[in-house]
């Protein structure tokens, strides 16, 4: 069984509110037994698997983290919503590769600033908003920079500090946006409450925001699959 196993089944258990003890009885098995599935220190075979997918309503490829789908569905770029309001024709136009990682990325941030206003705080929003510009500008220099020809007066910056100061920049605001989520206060801003803080979770999102959650998640399966290269 892969390493995502143990994380996925114990994830839906505390979705679900469950303590072991009762997921275990549901599933006929001991607590002890599925305490190891959790921790991966045993492998599960086949049938458990089914029935465990059975169980709690997701497919056996979500179970063994082949999809971030929980029915299995594989993503395709016309399944996604484009939240531009963009038509059919216009994708068209695009590369398929652009248009499927465009979609990914603004239907993640459109959650993300979901997530912000539910939050309410002037300062984390402005701080991760900052950490996005920071971002972008950043890659749009690489770019715009590939063609000697394209005039370097656009920016005030130098070609040769602008990287540098960008990841430097970008270390200071994601420090800021830190202390401002763990409610300490950051760059003049109060940080959050953290006792309303939204309640989270795959189940959650995926009821309140159904169009754009595959998104998400596969931007989320993504990064941690080049993550765990470096580890």
């Amino acid at each position: 069984m892969n390493s995502e196993f143990p994380r996925i089944i114990t994830l839906l258990r505390k979705e679900r509110g469950l303590s072991q003890k009762q997921a275990a009885l549901e599933l006929g098995i001991s607590q002890a037994l599925l305490s190891h599935y959790e921790k991966g220190i045993r492998e599960c075979g086949l049938d458990f698997v089914i029935h465990i997918a059975n169980y709690y309503d997701v497919s056996c490829d979500y179970l063994l983290g082949r999809t971030p789908d929980r029915q299995g569905t594989t993503l395709n770029v016309d399944d996604l919503p484009d939240a531009q309001g963009k038509s059919d024709e216009d994708d068209l136009k695009e590369n398929s590769l652009v248009t499927l990682n465009k979609k990914l990325i603004i239907n993640s941030v459109s959650i993300l600033y979901e997530f912000l206003n539910r939050v309410g705080s002037k300062g984390l929003t402005t701080e991760v908003s900052s950490y996005l510009m920071v971002s972008v500008y950043k890659m749009l220099r690489m770019i715009y920079s590939t063609n000697a020809k394209n005039p370097q007066a656009m920016f005030s910056i130098s070609e040769d500090l602008y990287p540098g100061l960008s990841t430097a920049l970008a270390s200071v605001i994601e420090t800021n946006a830190s202390l401002i989520a763990e409610g300490k206060s950051a760059a003049g801003f109060q940080g959050i409450d953290t006792a309303n803080s939204p309640l989270l979770s795959p189940e959650i999102i995926s009821n309140e925001c159904p169009d754009t959650a595959p998104s998400l998640y596969n931007l989320v399966r993504n990064t941690e699959d080049k993550l765990k290269k470096l580890i």
